[in-house]
């Protein structure tokens, strides 16, 4: 298992903001080898890391951030194929900062048959917050533990058949 990461940086409040994570070098059509994600982590920080998040937002807002297989143009609902990770943390202001649970699993397990499968040469990041204070941006740091895995013929084209569909 190895881990990816990607940076998304948002610098405007009310503004999509994406990111994409290269998957080239990992996904190989024609040996039939796909990333398995097994789990996705977000990380928030504001503007500099020693920085405090809910002071770069500036008062109660809510930040997004989802991982997808194919580029929707933004966030999407959780039903959506293409959803591979979504996460969001709350502020209000009162100063009580939470993770906000998804319905949909950031954590697929360990073992050789968990996890997400993906065949698509990218991953797809969008950030979305509410709130920003003036001068600051936020910055989401998205690691994805995944491994690289090959597939038999039948779940290769299944896999790329239903990521095709997804995408209609």
């Amino acid at each position: 298992m190895f881990t990816l990461t990607e940076r998304l940086t948002i610098s405007a409040a009310a503004t999509q903001t994406f990111a994409t994570i290269d998957l080239g070098s990992y996904v190989d059509v024609g040996d039939r080898q796909a990333l398995q994600v097994h789990s996705v982590d977000y990380i928030f920080q504001a503007t500099g890391a020693h920085q405090n998040v809910t002071a770069a937002m500036g008062g109660s807002g809510v930040i997004h951030c989802q991982v997808t297989d194919l580029n929707r143009g933004g966030l999407v609902f959780a039903n959506d194929r293409a959803l591979v990770s979504s996460g969001q943390l709350n502020y209000d202001s009162d100063g009580f900062l939470t993770r906000d649970a998804d319905l949909y699993p950031d954590n697929y397990g360990k073992g050789s048959d968990d996890g997400r499968y993906v065949v698509n040469d990218q991953l797809y990041i969008s950030g979305l917050t509410s709130a920003l204070a003036g001068g600051e941006a936020i910055n989401i740091t998205v690691r994805v533990n995944a491994s690289i895995v090959t597939l038999g013929a039948k779940d290769f084209m299944a896999i790329a058949i239903q990521s095709t569909a997804a995408d209609n």
